[in-house]
């Protein structure tokens, strides 16, 4: 066949290598020394590895971990704590400033009563130990606020599929469309490891009602694993090693002392029932059968390497979390002022990623319904999806506050950052915060009182006229 009025050229013959000479990738080989290694490799979707026995196992065995293993349960409460902290905080965008004062009081007090603050916490300990966090918003009645809209937390176990809505569009209780968005969810009226009687009885809650939130690691995941999955392991080699040395060291201490000799078997010393114990009091005086000597047990536990050991196993259960392993280990006594700083970079960066992940995935949505229900109790008459908006979280407390309020200084100086920026550093709102510097000013100006700023002013230019004068002595 001709092609464009072309004769075809005559295609040419493969050269045939010898297998030898192919490129391979060295992970894709399977040798008799990585054949145990990689035999729990599966090739599995992302829903299918972690189906719902999976995700009960893992679920189970890490809530077991984090009740029952001190560091587990420091480094997921942290990590919820630094996250949050004591909760977000709304600014308003809008033209009118009057209300964005009005919106953005009405909305703290809203978030007071509700515990938004701790239910933020909360979901994030979830998602570590758990892998999800669903909240299902409600009205309640029972709010004095004028939007009775809340958030009802649920386990990741009431959200399953049951024989009754089990269809090819359903993952465990998700029930998605044909563009892959959730369009319900299944939810079981009570837990089903508790003591309820409703047995396998649920409800259907609309997506626009639900908030699923959950790392997806791969694409087409639709229900999220603990993340602390790989540290789980380790976390079983932590407390296991540290339940072997406990024992040997009791052990060792159990024996207040050895009675041995040297003489060779059937010789001189007298005989002495084997594996006999004697009764000591304090500031006796005893004598040894013939031949005999006292000797106590040297404790070989704990072994120089059992902190280097317990570091290093710490480092690696953080490091899934990014988290430093001083903040892990609650200890910065290797630390010194440059190490602290550079491990805490990625750390807090981290908790940047994770915020505006909370941000899109939980704060908007609630505050888009929050803003629509305001604006209808109050009869205000604003867009509620076209808010521009803004939200603060706590600052990050410095190192050396003295090194960092300098530095402040100089980029404020060098108008290479702003007032707003610095002081959402600090998760405070600029505007909130400029008015009440003026307001005590003004008070302090009422009374009496020297302004710090302008002493510190005066002070300059003395310093200045100071130097002046030294200059012309010099001279």
């Amino acid at each position: 066949m001709r092609l464009f009025g072309k004769k075809p050229k005559p295609a040419k013959a493969r050269l045939s290598l010898p297998r030898w000479m192919l490129a391979r990738f060295d992970a894709a080989q399977t040798t008799k020394d990585n054949a145990r290694h990689w035999s729990a490799a599966e090739f599995l979707s992302a829903d299918a590895e972690a189906d719902s026995n999976v995700r009960k196992i893992l679920r189970t065995r890490a809530r077991y971990e984090v009740q029952n293993n001190s560091y587990a349960r420091g480094i997921v409460k942290t990590l919820a704590d630094d996250t949050v902290g004591t909760g977000p905080r709304l600014q308003m965008l809008l033209e009118d400033e009057a209300k964005n004062r009005l919106v953005e009081h009405d909305f703290a007090e809203w978030a007071k009563r509700i515990r938004l603050a701790a239910k933020l916490r909360t979901i994030r300990m979830a998602r570590c130990q758990d892998g999800e966090a669903f909240a299902v918003l409600a009205q309640n009645p029972r709010l004095s606020t004028n939007v009775t809209l809340d958030i009802q937390l649920i386990e990741a176990d009431r959200v399953t599929d049951d024989e009754m809505n089990a269809d090819g569009r359903s993952v465990d209780g998700i029930t998605f469309d044909s563009f892959g968005n959730p369009v319900s969810y299944n939810v079981l009226k009570a837990h089903p490891g508790g003591t309820a009687s409703f047995g396998t009885d649920s409800v259907t809650v609309k997506a626009e009602n639900m908030i699923h939130v959950f790392r997806q690691d791969r694409p087409e995941q639709h229900r999220g694993i603990p993340e602390i999955t790989s540290a789980l392991p380790l976390f079983a080699h932590l407390r296991r090693f540290t339940l072997a040395v406990v024992s040997a060291a009791e052990a060792a201490a159990d024996f207040a002392g050895v009675l041995y000799t040297d003489a060779p078997p059937n010789g001189e010393a007298d005989a002495v029932e084997a594996m006999d114990t004697i009764q000591l009091e304090r500031n006796m005086l005893l004598t040894m059968p013939g031949g005999w000597k006292m000797s106590q047990v040297d404790p070989k536990q704990p072994v120089t390497t059992y902190g280097e050991f317990k570091h290093e196993i710490l480092n690696e259960i953080a490091r899934c979390l990014s988290m430093p392993y001083n903040i892990a280990a609650g200890n910065s006594s290797g630390y010194n002022y440059a190490s602290g700083r550079l491990d805490h970079q990625t750390y807090y960066k981290s908790l940047k990623v994770d915020r505006a992940f909370m941000e899109a995935e939980i704060l908007d949505p609630v505050f888009g319904k929050w803003m629509r229900e305001w604006a209808l109790a109050t009869g205000t008459d604003i867009d509620a999806c076209g808010c521009r908006h803004v939200w603060f979280w706590d600052g990050q407390e410095h190192v050396d506050p003295a090194k960092e309020a300098t530095a402040q200084e100089k980029r404020l100086a060098s108008k290479t950052t702003t007032l707003a920026a610095e002081y959402a550093r600090q998760g405070k709102d600029w505007e909130t915060e400029l008015r009440q510097i003026a307001k005590e000013r003004k008070l302090m100006k009422e009374l009496g009182i020297a302004d710090d700023e302008a002493g510190k002013n005066g002070s300059k230019s003395n310093e200045g006229d100071e130097d002046g004068k030294e200059d012309g002595n010099d001279e």
